[in-house]
């Protein structure tokens, strides 16, 4: 009887040391995806900043930076006018900074194109 409740328990270890490196690595891909998804989001805010700068005659590279903390050497920034409207679109290249899974997925592309209004002629 003793024999077989250390074999057991042998046995708990060994099952154990088989999936914790996979679920190490899952966890580490569910932190990319939120890396992912925050930078997004930023992009967003960011594209929201410049739009609204463009809108009333404001500088649209300060609000850019102001209204994100994107990295400004991964980012470009065009402005275009047309007519009555400014749309602002800002692309950005992330980088993949969690261990094991960022260098097997990459740098993403993100983009987002916001149109307003101009409220003031400059």
């Amino acid at each position: 009887m003793r024999l077989r409740g250390r074999a057991e328990r042998g046995q708990a270890t060994v099952e154990v040391a088989l999936v914790l490196p996979v679920l190490a690595v899952l966890l580490l891909a569910i932190g990319q995806v939120i890396v992912v998804g925050v930078t997004e989001i930023q992009v967003i805010n960011a594209a929201r900043s410049g739009a609204r700068a463009a809108a009333v005659g404001e500088p649209v590279a300060k609000a850019v930076q102001s209204g994100s903390s994107l990295d400004p050497a991964r980012t470009t920034v065009t402005i275009g006018r047309q007519g009555a409207y400014v749309t602002v679109s800002v692309d950005y290249r992330g980088a993949t900074d969690v261990p094991l899974v960022g260098a097997m997925v990459g740098d993403t592309e993100h983009s987002a194109s916001i149109t307003m209004r101009v409220e003031t002629d400059s």
